[in-house]
């Protein structure tokens, strides 16, 4: 695996755990415990994400997130809640990829892998903001099951050609940054019909 291929590699594994942070732990562990997928020496670090703890407590995440993500405020909750855990885990994934023996590429890495994570975590949630505005109560499980087949596919994707995922990667990020905006205009559109300005009076 080349250099351009770790890279990308770690920018669309980060970007992923912006949605789906416990799923990519928990495919990820497998896929290594069972040899599926066979790292080089420089991704050895990964060697913790098969461990039976992490790939347990990456279950009950997963099972959890899988719930509370279909749900809608419920959602919202979730995704307010791991507003910090899922940058931090997409910039540790980032980290652990890329070559260790090389403190720039170390800390570049780390910046951009937790930056990465939060753009897609901010379009999730904004999305979703978009989302249980609408009255059409199953409209939270259509998005939700879109996001967890995505993830997998994209996931694959990274495993088998990860620059080509990496490029549906920066699609997905120019498409969160877009939902960030529209999300922040529908609430502000939300909160006017509920109380609108007052008039000043005279």
């Amino acid at each position: 695996m080349g250099a351009l291929e770790v890279v990308a590699l770690a920018a669309s594994t980060s970007l992923l755990a912006g949605w789906r942070l416990y799923l990519v732990t928990l495919v990820t562990g497998i896929a290594m415990k069972f040899g599926w997928i066979a790292l080089p020496d420089q991704l050895s670090a990964l060697d913790v994400i098969a461990s039976p703890w992490v790939i347990g407590a990456a279950a009950v995440g997963t099972l959890a997130e899988f719930f509370a993500d279909k749900i809608a405020w419920v959602d919202s909750a979730w995704d307010a809640i791991h507003s910090f855990i899922r940058p931090l885990g997409g910039a540790l994934l980032s980290l652990a990829i890329v070559d260790s023996s090389d403190p720039a590429w170390q800390v570049a890495s780390f910046l951009l892998g937790g930056g990465g994570a939060l753009i897609a975590h901010a379009g999730k949630a904004g999305a979703r903001t978009l989302v249980n505005a609408s009255p059409e109560p199953f409209s939270n499980i259509a998005v939700s099951t879109a996001e967890d087949v995505a993830t997998g596919g994209l996931l694959a994707l990274a495993i088998a050609n990860p620059i080509a995922a990496a490029l549906v990667a920066l699609i997905l990020v120019i498409g969160s940054l877009w939902l960030v905006v529209a999300a922040r205009r529908a609430l502000k559109g939300l909160l006017e019909r509920v109380a609108p300005p007052r008039r000043p009076v005279g």
